[in-house]
């Protein structure tokens, strides 16, 4: 079988929560096993990820689907057959689903609980982005130079960039975003 090709230019995931309701998870995990056949035969689908809550925490279970194309995913989203399921699946649920776009960068951009309908402008993206990366990057090579200094240079830098994707990821980005939220958003 062949793996799907992906095309960073175009891959798109639609990221969408659904907050199920207590002693429902059973019905709704039923549901979940109906619906996700039909969206792979949908043109472009790619795969999908489930993230099943942890017991005694909120029931919150979140989809993650892969569309090679926002074209593709678009058609699955405004399916009249996804709408069926949709309907299918409200008795089941706390409140509206939140589906979330996202294709590349601007999920740096996404603060919990605050989404967005579209992402910033890419200049923005790529600015704040290399702001981040330079600050990051300059802070944690002055740090670990001494640290590295007998390590082959492609495994210190191998160690170096992972330390400032883990940092970017969790810590920088989500700063540089709540403080640049106006700038990147300013219609929200």
């Amino acid at each position: 079988m062949n793996s799907p090709k992906f095309n960073v230019e175009y891959h798109v995931t639609a990221v969408i929560s659904h907050l199920v309701k207590l002693g429902r998870e059973e019905g709704y995990e039923e549901w979940m096993r109906g619906i996700i056949p039909v969206a792979k035969t949908f043109e472009g689908h790619l795969g999908v990820n489930i993230l099943r809550p942890q017991r005694g925490i909120q029931l919150e279970y979140i989809i993650v689907l892969h569309f090679d194309h926002h074209k593709n995913l678009q058609a699955w989203l405004d399916s009249s057959v996804r709408r069926e399921w949709i309907e299918r699946v409200k008795p089941l649920i706390q409140e509206a689903e939140d589906v979330q776009v996202l294709t590349g960068l601007e999920t740096w951009f996404e603060l919990p609980r605050r989404p967005q309908k579209s992402p910033p402008k890419r200049y923005k993206m790529a600015l704040l982005t290399w702001i981040g990366v330079f600050l990051t990057l300059s802070t944690v090579r002055y740090i670990l130079r001494p640290l590295l200094v007998h390590f082959p240079d492609l495994l210190a830098q191998l160690i170096t960039i992972g330390i400032v994707v883990l940092i970017l990821t969790y810590v920088v980005m989500p700063q540089l975003t709540r403080l640049f939220y106006k700038w990147l958003y300013p219609n929200s």
